[in-house]
């Protein structure tokens, strides 16, 4: 943890200004409608599956969708040196409004897009170049939004950059609701009719009123007592190369596990034989954690440091998630599957929270978007954004239900790894 983060943050855990709850809201809203419309592709992925990549086999489909939803990270590293180097060089402000609305852009053409029976190879061609445009945008929003409440306040980083995780709570929470109340009040015709655009269209609602808050917001202190680079991408790999490795190292369980998360829908319904309905109400539980959880993580790693929390998780993760699976599959219950989310978002979200602050301290605040972006997106790229479709390959291939596990446990070494080397290097 840098110097300036310890000091006094008790003493002001207690007094955050309606000033500081507006520039959390402000961040927060954008983000979660960042993550909302990224999130919600893939709890349907079935549904769109069957309505633009229409294949005869299921699987082959399926595996298609999350395909595309993997394209869409090759864009964000893109986005992370495009909108991240603007951000160190124009303010935390403009990056944050042109992000958000690049993604009411491909939110949009996906809401409207028309399916593979009505226009044929245009149709995957029109999903593929919309969740590209939602990846660029997705690739800025994380290292501006971080730093962006990080730098309001330096003495309670923790607490103000854990709403980056609480908020992707509040997309889980309303996508997995949307996602329970269609599939549980709509006819299966219904649902491929229209029922899937649905939450695509309140995104676009939200929207407008996202980018008019962005718009009014105050530029960070931070940023403002310093001179700007014109140069960040380069600086940051000149000069920020090992903390550039190191917060890839440190991201990568984080995403794994929230695709993970992402992926239960569909494979509570191909693999356990569950109902849709029951499978989103579980994914709900993890929302309410990720939601309540992060910020007390956060305002604990103010004080106690940004290592201990997510190196205990890391560790629990390791160790349990292999023997969670195998409970999962020897009980393909709905009750089960609500315990099983729980552990899960309770594991994940003590990891996750206390990261965006460590993500912040690895940098300078000339370079701290571009570094905070591209660690950020290479991981996601690299092992996030595909963490559904290797899911999918990796069952098909072994005949393993217990096959996800070996993903997370992979992911769980190299950040084990990643923070007891940032520990070395004086974080703490």
């Amino acid at each position: 943890m840098s110097a300036s983060a310890a000091p006094n943050a008790t003493a002001q855990a207690s007094r955050t200004s309606p000033h500081a709850w507006r520039v959390i809201v402000s961040a927060s809203i954008g983000n979660a409608l960042e993550w909302f419309d990224l999130v919600v592709y893939g709890f349907f992925a079935v549904t769109i599956a069957k309505l633009f990549f229409p294949t005869g086999n299921d699987t082959v489909s399926l595996l298609l969708t999350l395909g595309t939803f993997g394209v869409s990270f090759f864009m964000r590293p893109l986005g992370a040196i495009v909108i991240g180097a603007y951000a160190d060089r124009a303010g935390r402000k403009a990056a944050l409004t042109l992000s958000i609305l690049m993604m009411m852009v491909g939110t949009l053409l996906i809401a409207i897009m028309p399916t593979y029976s009505a226009i044929g190879v245009l149709a995957p061609v029109g999903i593929v170049i919309a969740r590209m445009v939602q990846g660029f945008s997705a690739g800025g929003e994380f290292g501006s939004a971080t730093a962006f409440l990080a730098e309001h306040a330096p003495q309670r980083r923790g607490f103000f950059s854990s709403w980056q995780v609480a908020s992707q709570g509040l997309t889980t929470l309303l996508a997995a609701g949307f996602g329970a109340l269609l599939t549980g009040n709509l006819s299966p015709e219904a649902m491929a009719s229209w029922g899937w655009r649905v939450p695509f269209f309140f995104g676009l609602l939200i929207g407008p009123v996202a980018y008019y808050i962005r718009r009014r917001l105050d530029e960070t202190p931070e940023f403002l007592d310093i001179e700007p680079t014109q140069s960040p991408l380069r600086d940051t790999f000149a000069s920020q190369k090992e903390r550039l490795l190191l917060a890839i190292g440190v991201v990568v369980m984080a995403t794994v596990a929230t695709y993970l998360v992402l992926y239960m829908p569909t494979y509570a319904v191909k693999q356990l034989g569950l109902p849709s309905s029951a499978a989103f109400s579980a994914v709900l539980l993890t929302g309410v954690v990720q939601l309540i959880v992060a910020p007390i993580v956060g305002h604990w790693s103010d004080t106690h440091g940004r290592i201990k929390p997510m190196l205990a998780a890391a560790v629990a993760l390791l160790v349990l998630v292999y023997p969670m699976f195998r409970f999962l599959d020897a009980n393909p219950t709905f009750g089960s599957l609500m315990v099983f989310q729980i552990v899960l978002g309770l594991l994940m979200t003590t990891y996750f929270g206390a990261l965006p602050a460590l993500l912040t301290e690895l940098f300078p605040v000339q370079v701290r978007t571009t570094g905070l972006s591209l660690g950020y997106n290479i991981a996601a790229t690299v092992f996030g954004g595909f963490a559904p479709f290797i899911i999918t390959w990796l069952i098909g291939a072994t005949g393993n239900k217990l096959a996800p596990s070996f993903y997370l446990i992979f992911a769980a070494l190299i950040s084990i790894t990643a923070l007891l080397r940032s520990r070395k290097i004086g974080m703490r």
